[in-house]
């Protein structure tokens, strides 16, 4: 296996020309980004400023820190409790407070937070910057991958200080045995431990070590009855001290993995190089994809956006290719196997859900950044070697079972199809039969930990569905039987795609049997996919826009439409083509009334009107469903449905919205970003030919730059002639001025490299 490098043949990135402030200046994608998008809606990992793409640190301000839900960076609340530096699936850690004060320290050390203004704020990719009223304290935050870096100026006639506070609710997990000790005037180690949740059932241990550039003495330590510490306060040894500058670096395996990390990271202390530097790596991941066209703002909310699409899921994994492995009986530090370099052949990834991912990294990912794509293929595979399952959604090292079916199948496939193969395809094809079998993941519904009752998967391969309530009773979330059987259908189907490309007839011809097992869930009297119970009995009272009861995050309305492997399939069950669009249309019809989405967050969901809402836009089940349109025969109504759902779901730059709902480490950023250059895969790309529909970009000029190590083609163009507000509709398409007589293109031509041409019309023919 080859070592993958994020590399990319590209032209200089600063390429785009904005009117900014009345005057035309050349700025560069990082520029662009608004990280305040929807943050009144924060949860915890969503919130990112001082932090790399992909980074084990994601050092920000915390103004909520009760729980994994509303916490984090908050905009509406100017109150800092500390800045932390792990922001991620289901883990938190080291949260460190620059203070100033007179003799007396008991008031900071009973409470230690400090209002601040956003007038004064500054935040972008890579760096943060605000002050702290209390203490008349500026603060700057940047960070390397594994390594945060501070940098404050403190005001005149305080002792400065630094305060650790290791224990107590920070985001999603409580922090317990809190450790710290000085080993040199200017250098600590500790570490401190993520207890167990409902969602990760193991502790989890962050170390770090810390580096000053100036002596700290007169530690104060608050300890626990049972000896672990608090808060520690280290003020600096300079009492008339005006600026001081601290390093962290970050490890989940040992205090000896932080120190190699933050040496080997970051062996200086040029606070200006290091932002630099991350601007650097932001832009040349950004700078992937070129817009011209439309206006500032909607350029502005592209790569706001496409820099959400690379957040979220985050290393665990050392310099050195050390790791926490939590998924057997005690924990172990595992080891990433080298390159003949000597550095680790890919990094290991904490990671949300794949759920969802289908329609949108499966997409996004495989075709501009397919290196990263390799990587986190090889990081499940890890999984699978240690601990016997390929996860949906890990975190710690270990497992979370996180809601449904065995949503990593169609990534993996997706990857192979189009071509991704720096990974063991027999081995990862064992790994996904395996969570298709019994046993493996399917059989567990969201984070059922110690049963294999909750998916109701044995039912589903007896019966053909899974029913509704599952006879055994309730294991974890999420164990609403049509919808699994939907999914386990659409999962199915992919998995026979790649066993048919490997050459294993025998199982691909029985997942695919499987693959119409959606059809079980049809209720032909009532016309909507239906719960029943393991009797066979259609639930009773049945309101198809009931939310859940049946249907996991969606209801019976907008679970309908979940077929990807089969939207003919699923017409004929309707009554044909022409019913199936016209119940679709009048679908979005009645969503447009609810703006496409239940409310403006994914807590609105139960609310009595607004789960009502026929297609959601907020959540995953569905997102696909302006696209059915095309494969029903119908583009000019997907490109107008996509285009309202852009409109009105995700433009517009401020911190009250942006996705209204459940915005899954950068699921919903990449959909939107799909969605505006015109690009999507309604299988998620898992067959062979893998191709792309073609919808209604909003800019006139859109450049995709190849890596050069996957895909030949260079530069990919698609340019859309007579493209405004009200030409959302695409007359012809041609293809290096060969026309298209279908709105679709294959993977293979797309990544050959060439021009996409569109002419855009405000009305087609039927």
């Amino acid at each position: 296996m080859k070592r993958i490098l994020i590399t990319v043949k590209c032209a200089a990135f600063a390429l785009f020309a904005s009117n900014l402030c009345g005057g035309t200046e050349r700025v560069e994608p990082v520029d662009l980004v608004y990280p305040h998008l929807d943050t009144n809606h924060s949860r915890w990992f969503y919130f990112s400023s001082a932090c790399r793409p992909f980074g084990l640190v994601n050092l920000s301000p915390d103004t909520e820190v009760d729980g994994a839900w509303g916490s984090g960076y908050r905009y509406k609340v100017e109150n800092v409790k500390g800045f932390s530096h792990v922001h991620a699936w289901q883990l938190s850690g080291l949260s460190v407070m620059p203070i100033s004060g007179q003799d007396d320290l008991g008031p900071i050390l009973e409470n230690h937070s400090s209002n601040f203004s956003h007038e004064t704020e500054i935040v972008k990719p890579g760096y943060h910057f605000l002050s702290l009223d209390r203490y008349g304290i500026d603060v700057e935050l940047t960070s390397s991958k594994r390594a945060g870096f501070h940098r404050y100026r403190f005001g005149s006639g305080n002792r400065p200080g630094v305060l650790f506070d290791l224990m107590g609710k920070l985001g999603p997990s409580e922090m317990i045995e809190g450790k710290i000790e000085q080993i040199g005037p200017r250098t600590l180690r500790g570490s401190v431990v993520n207890a167990p949740t409902i969602r990760r059932p193991k502790p989890a241990t962050v170390f770090f070590h810390v580096a000053f550039d100036s002596d700290v003495s007169e530690a104060t330590i608050v300890r626990s009855p049972d000896g672990y510490v608090e808060k520690a306060l280290f003020l600096f040894a300079d009492k008339d001290l005006e600026s001081a500058q601290m390093k962290v670096g970050l490890s989940y395996t040992s205090e000896e993995g932080a120190r190699r990390n933050l040496e080997a990271e970051v062996d200086h202390w040029d606070f200006d190089q290091l932002v630099s530097e991350s601007r650097d790596e932001w832009n040349r991941l950004l700078g992937r994809i070129e817009v011209e066209g439309n206006t500032l703002e909607q350029r502005r909310r592209f790569y706001t956006d496409l820099w959400h699409a690379l957040q979220g899921r985050r290393l665990i994994s050392d310099i050195d290719g050390s790791y926490p492995d939590n998924t057997g009986d005690s924990f172990r530090i595992g080891k990433i196997p080298l390159g003949n370099d000597g550095t680790p052949l890919f990094g290991h990834y904490n990671s949300d859900s794949f759920w969802g991912a289908q329609w949108t990294l499966n997409t996004l990912w495989h075709l501009v950044y397919p290196e990263i794509t390799e990587e986190f293929v090889n990081s499940l595979l890890l999984y699978y070697k240690d601990g016997g399952l390929m996860p949906r959604g890990p975190s710690g090292g270990n497992y979370t079972y996180v809601m449904t079916g065995a949503s990593a199948t169609p990534f993996v496939v997706s990857a192979w199809m189009k071509g991704i193969r720096g990974f063991d395809a027999k081995l990862a094809y064992e790994a996904m039969l395996k969570n298709h079998s019994p046993g493996g993941i399917m059989g567990k519904a969201g984070y059922e930990h110690d049963t294999q009752f909750g998916g109701g998967f044995s039912y589903y391969l007896e019966n053909g569905y899974v029913p509704y309530p599952i006879p055994e009773g309730d294991f974890g979330f999420h164990q609403d039987g049509a919808s699994l059987t939907h999914e386990y259908a659409y999962q199915d189907w992919t998995l026979a795609q790649l066993a048919r490309e490997l050459g294993f007839y025998s199982d691909a011809e029985a997942l695919l049997e499987r693959s119409k097992n959606y059809r079980n869930a049809f209720d032909r009297e009532s016309g909507w996919m239906r719960p029943k119970s393991v009797d066979g009995v259609w639930r009773e009272p049945f309101d198809p826009y009931q939310w859940e009861h049946g249907f996991n995050e969606s209801n019976g309305a907008q679970h309908l439409w979940f077929v990807p492997h089969d939207p003919e399939g699923l017409a004929e069950l309707l009554g044909g083509k022409e019913i199936a669009i016209e119940r679709l249309g009048q679908q979005f019809e009645q969503a447009k009334k609810l703006g496409f989405t239940a409310g403006t967050s994914h807590a609105r969901e139960k609310d009595p009107e607004w789960r009502r809402v026929p297609i959601n836009y907020g959540n995953q089940p569905s997102i696909q469903t302006a696209f059915i349109f095309a494969e029903l025969g119908r583009p000019d109504l997907s490109h107008f449905w996509s285009r309202q759902v852009v409109d009105r779901v995700y433009g517009g730059l401020n911190p009250g919205t942006g996705y209204n709902g459940d915005e899954d480490q950068g699921l919903m950023g990449t959909l939107a970003v799909l969605m505006k250059i015109g690009l999507f895969q309604l299988n998620g790309g898992t067959d062979t030919e893998a191709a792309y529909q073609i919808g209604s970009p909003i800019f006139d000029s859109i450049r995709i730059h190849l890596n050069e190590r996957y895909y030949s083609g260079g530069t990919i163009e698609i340019l859309a002639n007579n493209n405004d507000s009200q030409n959302v509709f695409v007359e012809s398409a041609s293809w290096n001025d060969g026309e298209l007589d279908k709105m679709f293109i294959p993977h293979r031509d797309l990544v050959s490299g060439g021009v996409l041409r569109l002419e855009m019309t405000s009305a087609v023919e039927k």
